[in-house]
């Protein structure tokens, strides 16, 4: 009972600071925990609902870049947990409730596809569905099948697919995504307005799309030749793009070799060189490379200073990982799993100072536990 009236008494001397004091307080927390402050109490649900208040906090708080980690099984643990590089610590943000309003097995597994402002896109494995979930509104709604009919987990790459918010907090937003149909990549774009798919058929040639204006699908993956789709204006066919290593050595230099990783995502390939330690690998060194709009084939970009590699090189079995290229910088996220303990790597470059950083993040405390989708997101707002 103590712990309870003391809870209520700082409640209260916090509302009784000067409202500008409140306010830069406010300003200085991630959006989950202004979104906590606003069920203490009436005062500050109103303060956090003004609208000059929401206006300066999405300003702050769409600048901001978050990681995202989901576990299996929603029932046992059926939480996100969120790191922004305007904070220093996890958010676990509980989705229980809102994935129980469409998913009623209590057996199903959930998987986090991707993400981005505050919306967020699972796909159910036996229900072979994808759910939209709005974090802020808590909307939730499955997406009706696309026209290739329901797809299961295993169907989706993280690559070929991009999620796109509509700018006008509506709450609205188109989902794409490239795959093969009759060895041709055909672009499927859901949009949540209208509730339709719509389907275009990319095509071969050259094209004139500036790099800040088009997203990039990969249909294909592959180490000799990838196959990526060129997004631009509504009024433009997507392009078929073919990137490859300029020259024979290049290739053969990372072709061939049986100790190469590749992770693929917005027009990039990240390359990581491992050697053998023991039973498991430690990392030599990650490359990123990036598609050429003049040549069309994957052009060199950086690679991550050694003093780094060595720092992040711990021992590791299995090593996924996920990239986006955004605003002139390059996010990568690796996830390594060593005899069940778990250890993620958030490296930044800035394409412009060419500087790479290195992210620390704290224990996610994920030993044990089977990763259900890993995704980076930005725009997060309180609208």
């Amino acid at each position: 009972m103590d712990e309870y009236h003391s809870s209520d008494t700082n409640a209260l001397g916090f509302c009784l600071l000067p409202s500008e004091l409140i306010q830069s307080i406010l300003f200085s927390l991630a959006l989950p925990e202004i979104l906590r402050m606003k069920l203490v109490n009436k005062f500050l649900s109103y303060l956090i609902s003004d609208k000059d208040f929401i206006r300066q906090c999405n300003l702050r708080s769409r600048s901001a870049t978050w990681l995202f980690v989901y576990k299996k099984r929603w029932r046992r643990d059926a939480i996100l947990h969120g790191f922004s590089d305007q904070s220093n610590r996890w958010f676990k943000i509980c989705i229980e409730d809102l994935i129980k309003q469409v998913v009623f097995y209590p057996d199903e597994d959930i998987y986090l596809l991707t993400a981005s402002g505050n919306i967020f896109l699972f796909a159910s494995n036996s229900q072979k569905a994808v759910i939209a979930v709005n974090l802020v509104s808590k909307a939730v709604k499955k997406i009706p099948p696309c026209p290739l009919g329901p797809r299961g987990t295993s169907s989706w790459r993280r690559s070929g697919m991009k999620l796109v918010p509509e700018s006008s907090d509506s709450g609205h937003f188109r989902f794409l995504f490239v795959e093969l149909v009759g060895n041709s990549p055909v672009v499927f774009e859901y949009n949540s307005e209208t509730e339709k798919w719509q389907c275009r058929e990319a095509r071969e040639g050259k094209g004139n799309f500036a790099g800040n204006d088009c997203m990039f699908l990969n249909a294909h993956n592959a180490p000799q030749e990838s196959l990526v789709v060129a997004i631009g204006s509504e009024y433009i066919p997507p392009l078929i793009l073919r990137p490859r290593f300029g020259n024979r050595e290049q290739q053969a230099s990372w072709v061939n070799v049986n100790d190469r990783r590749h992770v693929y995502g917005d027009g990039h390939v990240m390359i990581m060189r491992s050697r053998d330690q023991r039973r498991a690998k430690v990392l030599c060194s990650i490359e990123v490379w990036g598609i050429s709009l003049r040549s069309g084939n994957w052009e060199y970009v950086s690679n991550v200073p050694s003093e780094i590699v060595e720092q992040i090189g711990k021992p590791y079995g299995v090593m996924i990982g996920c990239l986006e290229a955004r605003n002139g910088r390059i996010r990568v996220v690796l996830m390594s799993n060593c005899e069940g303990s778990w250890d993620i790597i958030w490296l930044t470059y800035h394409q412009q100072s060419g500087v790479w950083n290195w992210v620390l993040l704290p224990d996610c405390k994920m030993k044990g536990a089977n990763l259900a989708g890993i995704t980076f997101s930005s725009g997060l707002s309180l609208t």
